[in-house]
């Protein structure tokens, strides 16, 4: 039986849509190291701290979820020698979803107060769970899931937040 893992990736909003629109993800500023814990048909959820990278706007919400469908962890060359680290993922039509009314939900973030400390690494795994939780509010169209090998919700969600 497969051992699927559920991960989240921090970045800011607008490196998150690149990846949504090119259909991979980055993480940890391009490092090969987070993305080889991840396994094929593993989910990914990002979370954007920021709408922009370097700026000072706030996003604090879940901006996409989808699943890994490449085996290989791969460089790109984005130019200005830049070449980070990449692996492809299926994203999900999904809705964003503010942070702030899932925190008393989550069991990843243990202090309730400060709740950011548990993002510092900009890579986490969390456990099922807590990926149902936020799936269960990102995901706008659940029909497109039928046949996923996951529990998730039948409907939007079960919690009334």
């Amino acid at each position: 039986m497969e051992n699927i893992k559920y991960w989240i990736v921090v970045a800011s909003k607008n490196h998150v849509q690149n990846g949504v629109e090119g259909g991979f993800i980055q993480a940890c500023h391009g490092k090969a190291s987070p993305l080889n814990h991840i396994g094929v048909n593993d989910w990914v959820v990002y979370y954007s701290p920021k709408l922009e990278f370097g700026g000072e706007q706030k996003c604090q919400a879940f901006t996409a979820i989808g699943q890994v469908i490449g085996n290989e962890v791969y460089n790109y060359d984005m130019g200005n020698d830049f070449i980070p680290y990449r692996r492809d993922v299926q994203f999900w039509n999904c809705c964003e979803i503010p942070i702030l009314r899932l925190i008393p939900y989550l069991n990843f973030i243990k202090n309730k107060r400060n709740w950011g400390y548990v993002f510092r690494f900009g890579f986490l795994e969390i456990a099922q769970n807590d990926f149902e939780i936020i799936a269960g509010q990102m995901l706008c169209n659940i029909e497109e899931l039928k046949g996923v090998p996951i529990d998730i919700y039948t409907e939007k969600s079960s919690l009334s937040i």
